[in-house]
């Protein structure tokens, strides 16, 4: 008899031997094969503890294999996600449960965030947006809404009007950050991850276009990594009228001028007109994941009715979250 005696109903093999097929399974398990009159048996939840382990061991490899171990875990919970989009499924979800995934949701969660700004200077005025990162008055904006301003006034979605000043800027990349005088209480936005954005993603534009506090508009994501060129000529943002941007070796809305600078934007067809410079693009999660800054209005028309032709520009909101150490420490202020 051999030192480790097999189970009944099993060839053996000796110990240098490679079984070329796998016997087929015995036509009843051992535990079928059982007598059955009395005697001591297993308790039923330790015959069926070893089946059960497989299953959520298969489950959870499963979940492995198919995408994330949230996802699985979800599935194996009963779990749902619907409603959100793939671009910010690991981020946080500001709308509320029963308006998830709708325009109304991300408007009502997010509009709070956002402000119209009006910048005057010598050389004219300007109309555009900000979105509010801190509780406190910290607002982002684009550099050319308030570049050259002398004075800086702030309405906020409650209709409180702040004078603010301009801490930082970063003509380079079209950013800028301000302060509300004397603010609390405010509605900080929550910034996402627009490495997540994919085109076709759903998105909402919210600002101030034309000076109509709180403008909500809807689309999706047309185009990723466009390189848009602007000016930076402190100038061009009290002129009225549309910001000129270069795209495509084509100049939009008037001349940028001799000094430009050019980054990466997330191409929309949400409608933007001016005075949506420095609003937000949002997810259907109300995550930010753009600062909006260049829309096409059609040649030859005035920039002020022309309207959207769907065709707009947003700095992706991972270049602003990099650049806001520099702007709070007063980068080219």
């Amino acid at each position: 008899m051999s030192e480790n005696p097999r189970p009944s109903g099993f060839p053996e093999y000796g110990p240098h031997q490679v079984n070329p097929e796998w016997p087929p399974l015995p036509a009843h398990s051992p535990a079928a094969a059982e007598p059955a009159g009395p005697g001591p048996t297993a308790p039923a939840h330790r015959r069926s503890r070893g089946p059960a382990r497989l299953l959520v061991a298969v489950a959870i490899v499963a979940a492995a294999v198919g995408g994330t171990t949230a996802y699985g875990v979800q599935e194996l919970t009963g779990g749902s996600s619907t409603g959100v989009t793939a671009s910010s499924a690991a981020e946080t979800d500001v709308v509320p449960a029963s308006l998830k995934g709708t325009v109304a949701g991300v408007a009502k969660s997010v509009s709070p965030s956002i402000v119209e700004i009006k910048a005057a200077s010598s050389s004219g005025s300007a109309t555009g947006s900000g979105v509010i990162v801190t509780e406190d008055g910290e607002v982002v904006t684009n550099n050319h809404v308030v570049a050259g301003a002398s004075r800086i006034q702030v309405r906020t979605h409650d209709g409180k009007t702040y004078d603010a000043r301009v801490v930082g800027t970063d003509s380079s990349k079209d950013l800028a950050l301000i302060k509300l005088e004397d603010a609390s209480g405010l509605k900080a936005a929550t910034l996402g991850d627009s490495d997540g954005v994919q085109v076709g993603d759903q998105v909402v534009a919210i600002g101030s276009p034309e000076g109509l506090t709180g403008t909500v508009t809807s689309g999706i994501v047309s185009a990723l990594d466009r390189d848009v060129t602007v000016s930076t000529d402190e100038s061009q943002g009290q002129r009225g009228g549309g910001w000129p941007f270069e795209f495509g070796g084509r100049q939009f809305n008037g001349d940028t001028g001799g000094s430009t600078t050019t980054y990466k934007a997330i191409q929309t067809d949400a409608s933007l007109n001016p005075g949506n410079s420095g609003g937000a693009l949002i997810d259907m999660n109300g995550n930010i994941i753009g600062i909006n800054s260049a829309m096409y209005a059609p040649s030859g028309a005035e920039s002020s009715t022309a309207g959207s032709v769907g065709l707009g520009f947003a700095i992706p909101v991972n270049t602003l979250k990099a650049d806001l150490p520099d702007l709070r420490a007063g980068a080219g202020s």
